[in-house]
């Protein structure tokens, strides 16, 4: 992604297909500015989302007084 322009406290991004991405400023990498090129690497993490079902559940049974 490309780092198009600021607006205000977001920064505007540009994937190689043209598409918009807003994203806030003060998450970016420290110095980037206009034209600077990033990678994001997003994964999914199936043990947090597990951890947080499990605290769910928990949280139920103990409401529930299961």
């Amino acid at each position: 992604m490309t780092l198009d322009r600021y607006e205000g406290d977001k920064a505007v991004l540009k994937t190689e297909s043209g598409e918009t991405v807003v994203w806030p400023k003060m998450r970016l990498p420290a110095g980037v500015r206009e034209g600077s090129v990033m990678n994001f690497d997003i994964r999914d993490d199936r043990s947090a989302e597990n951890e947080k079902k499990e605290m769910a559940k928990k949280i139920l049974n103990e409401i529930l007084d299961v």
